[in-house]
């Protein structure tokens, strides 16, 4: 189990430093002492703001990440006397890694003595990578840059050659009438989103609530705040209150998450499509699953439960109601954690701002998993009325493992499409989700049992009502497979349908001709006179099937798009494919920060941010054959409105062609 811990915490702080570019909550300056002719002693000083803490070089494996030091070019134009020493340190026993860490509060700071080994040196450029943490951690890069006359150093690796800048330029568009781009506010409400993920979150907390971690605890912990307190009303609050402390807790470990607000514009395209974070979601989900058929224990340490229950105990009062929440918090993590590991999957698959869609999930968690706690305590008469606990908590636990394999395939959904694996397409997926239903249907019915399941009993008509539903489900999917119904309530979750067994025209969405190249489109788009429509898209964006096979499906509006407009599609997350070496090339931002474009969706990512100012998928543009803007940009939205936009789009082209 400990291992687990170690392996989510080190995962979220290497994500934490995606894309990082700057030092966050360090503070850097350098100088430069001549020693000789030949000989300097370079020195390197961190402030750190309060209450965060840098690693020393000497930090133990197998804990946080200790600073790691690269001197550029050493060996041949300069070489290190002695190692690089730093100042006085603070040791803590952390008890997760089991092991002493070696850390820096307030100062750090590193000194390193060299010696010339070529007179024509006049810079020396030293790489630092480190690890700053609070409650979180954050990985940085800093690069320092020596000049040995003292003059004003060349930031390394910050200039692009001629070819770089040749391509830029190329990528580069002179779009007309560029101020029309602005998104109006027919897009998709932002905060509509919000509320629908505080809800998800509130729904996972009542299906909380009914597992046996919780629910016995409902009527112990109203009990102990109405018969313990010196009168009912006093009662009462303290019972208000906790609850209170309980949505604050789960709102607080939202928090950390917004640290990523530093990160680059595309850090959700990178948590959405990286291979290796959906292959780690995807085994954490399986891993969360089992634990849910009863098969481990998933806890966390029961020394930190003792240590909140023996505060709560001895403070007493405010402070001692809030140690018995986080009490309940981290007893209840068995069945809680792998349903706050589904708010954090569904999060990172979800369009927006993910520490604010988390934040509202979380909360929304913490309201349900509250809620009993204050209106038992207001109307205790009440308790009598709740079930009795017994086998059928067991039965919401064997279900959700369920729910949380068939969220676990659509992870690994993801790694298959932005890989280009072709192995789990659309019949494929659809047909692992038949099984699993059917599994939990059987399930439901008594075929088979778990480890954990009690006596044998009569079937309740709950379970006999889910397992229908399972069943049900199931006979849907497969109805869905031989195409008698229709499967667009599933666009989004299920594979594209333009990604199947059978054989395809095109890897369109739709079956539309579709160019995959901006210039190759616009040159296409000239010859005959037609519009341009611009899809930014993504092989693992969930809104973006969603508007192809729920809005650009309909009969209204397919005809626009297949014979009215030049259909230019992007895969801004296609990193699999590499570009032609002759077409890779050095970007500079304008902040002067240098980023290598290597792949074609990294090309047309920077493609849309340079042209579009846009990360965001989807992404919908309308440009004429001689690329001005014919209407504003326009993301995720209803039929009505995307419909509008189209035509809209192509009256004023053809008032442009008038002319």
């Amino acid at each position: 189990m400990k291992y687990i811990i170690v392996s989510i915490v080190l995962f979220f702080s290497v994500l934490s430093g995606f894309g990082q570019s700057d030092d966050a909550p360090v503070l850097w300056s350098q100088e430069i002492h001549q020693i000789s002719d030949t000989a300097y002693e370079l020195v390197m000083k961190a402030k750190i703001a309060d209450e965060w803490h840098v690693f020393s070089q000497f930090t133990p494996e197998g804990g946080s990440i200790p600073s790691q030091f690269t001197y550029k070019n050493v060996g041949a134009d300069f070489e290190l006397i002695g190692n690089t020493s730093e100042s006085e340190t603070t040791s803590k026993y952390e008890e997760v890694f089991e092991i002493e860490e070696v850390f820096f509060i307030q100062e750090a700071i590193f000194k390193q003595k060299i010696k010339l080994l070529n007179s024509d040196v006049q810079q020396i450029d030293i790489n630092l990578f480190y690890q700053v943490c609070k409650e979180v951690c954050i990985t940085v890069e800093k690069d320092f840059n020596f000049r040995l006359d003292g003059g004003e150093a060349v930031v390394v690796n910050q200039s692009v050659d001629d070819r770089s800048l040749a391509l830029t330029k190329a990528l580069k568009k002179d779009l007309k009438n560029k101020e029309l781009l602005t998104d109006e506010a027919d897009t998709l409400n932002t905060g509509s989103s919000i509320w629908v993920i505080f809800g998800l979150g509130f729904l996972g907390g009542l299906i909380a609530l009914l597992t046996p971690c919780v629910f016995p605890m409902i009527p112990l912990t109203v009990s102990f705040f109405t018969k313990q307190s010196q009168n009912k009303a006093k009662g009462i609050s303290n019972a208000i209150l906790y609850g209170f402390f309980i949505v604050l807790i789960y709102f607080l470990l939202s928090l950390p998450f917004h640290l990523f607000d530093s990160v680059d514009s595309q850090i959700l395209n990178t948590i959405a499509t990286n291979i290796w974070l959906n292959l780690l979601f995807f085994v954490l989900f399986v891993f969360f699953a089992f634990s849910f058929f009863g098969y481990y224990e998933l806890t966390l340490p029961s020394s930190w439960a003792n240590k909140m229950d023996e505060a709560s105990t001895k403070i007493g009062g405010v402070i001692g109601i809030f140690f018995m929440a986080v009490t309940l918090a981290i007893v209840s993590f068995s069945c809680t954690g792998p349903i706050l590991g589904g708010l954090l999957g569904g999060t990172a698959l979800s369009e927006g701002d993910i520490a604010t869609n988390l934040s509202a999930g979380m909360t929304g968690f913490g309201v349900a998993l509250a809620l009993p706690f204050a209106l038992f305590a207001l109307f205790p008469a009440w308790l009598n009325s709740l079930p009795k606990s017994g086998g059928w908590m067991t039965t919401v636990k064997v279900v959700l493992g369920f729910l949380e394999l068939a969220l676990a395939l659509k992870f690994l959904s993801n790694v298959d499409l932005v890989g280009h694996w072709g192995i789990f397409k659309r019949e494929i997926f659809i047909g692992i989700w038949i099984v699993l239903f059917l599994l939990m249907a059987g399930y439901l019915f008594g075929v088979f049992r778990f480890p954990h399941d009690g006596p044998k009993q009569k079937l309740s008509i709950g379970r006999k009502t889910m397992g229908f539903l399972s069943a049900a489900f199931s006979v849907y999917l497969v109805l869905g497979l031989v195409k008698v119904v229709d499967l667009k309530p599933l666009s989004g979750i299920l594979p594209p349908e333009f990604y199947s067994v059978f054989e395809t025209e095109n890897d369109c969405p739709l079956g539309l001709n579709c160019f995959k190249d901006f210039d190759e489109g616009v040159a296409y788009a000239k010859s005959v006179n037609k519009p341009i429509l611009v899809d930014f898209t993504g092989w693992a964006c969930s809104n973006c099937r969603r508007m192809e096979e729920k809005v650009w499906s309909q009969a209204d509006i397919y005809p626009i798009l297949n014979e009215e407009y030049v259909l230019i599609s992007l895969y801004v997350d296609d990193n699999v494919k590499k570009l032609p070496e002759e077409e890779q090339f050095d970007f500079q931002y304008e902040s002067g920060r240098v980023k290598r474009i290597e792949t074609i969706g990294q090309k047309w990512g920077t493609f849309q941010t340079l042209n579009f100012n846009a990360a965001s998928q989807p992404y919908y543009v309308l440009l004429s054959p001689e690329l001005e803007v014919l209407h504003h940009s326009i993301q995720y939205t209803d039929r009505d409105t995307y419909k509008a936009w189209l035509n809209t789009g192509l009256e004023k082209h053809k008032a442009l062609s008038q002319y």
